[in-house]
């Protein structure tokens, strides 16, 4: 669960296959809700070009005395994401945990420190971090893509993280209804019983609106939006 919380208004005139060839900033704050608490918190989610070109992914969450931030540098290279560094930081929730991830994709290796421990991989092509492969994962539904897979950098080793589009539905959020792609992410239900899905809003280069994890344990977790702005247009439901 705590891994879950993770977390381009585009041409209408484009087709479908040149949607996502160009990064738009965006910015959004959502409710953060576990079932069992009888509290809420507070989750953020920005992307924003930097002076140098490259763009900064942000993602921070905070909940009491709990909270977790998490930053992604990347580039468009061919027109697939690339991260170029990651940091995670986590607290409150059980041990503290931080990562930083350097990646040097002209030598093909990343290297950092995962929670205390050096770390040094080999890079192939493709890979992603914990925050750029979303980003990714948004691009590929804008693009009309049903079934998805990345390998993203776990330490020194890949997961590979596999969705699949669910269908449409309208998700109710503080700024009203909206239109979304509902995406599961897929795991073999005899290694894993978590379930996690995400909404994506049509209207709104994909903006992810909305996101569930339920635990092995049925332990719940949602963010919910509650307002955003996309190439700095404020996002807006219909009522």
């Amino acid at each position: 669960m705590r891994r879950a919380i993770l977390l381009t208004l585009a041409a209408v005139l484009l087709p479908a296959s040149l949607m996502a060839t160009e990064l738009k900033p965006f910015s959004a704050s959502y409710t953060a809700d576990w079932k069992q608490l009888p509290f809420s918190g507070k989750a953020e989610r920005s992307l924003k070009q930097q002076e140098d070109g490259t763009w900064k992914l942000d993602f921070s969450a905070s909940m009491l005395v709990a909270g977790l931030n998490e930053t992604s540098w990347l580039t468009l290279v061919n027109n697939d994401i690339q991260p170029q560094k990651y940091r995670y930081s986590r607290k409150g929730m059980g041990k503290s945990k931080k990562i930083k991830q350097d990646f040097d994709w002209q030598t093909k290796r990343v290297t950092g420190n995962d929670r205390g421990k050096p770390l040094e991989a080999t890079l192939l092509a493709g890979v992603q971090d914990k925050s750029s492969y979303q980003l990714a994962l948004q691009r590929d539904v804008a693009d009309g893509k049903t079934s998805m897979s990345y390998q993203v950098l776990d330490g020194d080793e890949l997961d590979t993280y596999d969705f699949r589009v669910l269908g449409e539905e309208t998700v109710e959020t503080m700024v009203g209804s909206v239109d979304a792609i509902k995406v599961e992410r897929v795991r073999d239900p005899t290694q894993s019983k978590r379930i996690t899905i995400l909404w994506f809003a049509k209207d709104w280069d994909y903006l992810l609106v909305r996101l569930q994890q339920v635990e092995k344990d049925g332990k719940e977790y949602q963010i919910m939006l509650e307002n955003g702005t996309v190439n700095n247009k404020a996002v807006q439901g219909s009522n």
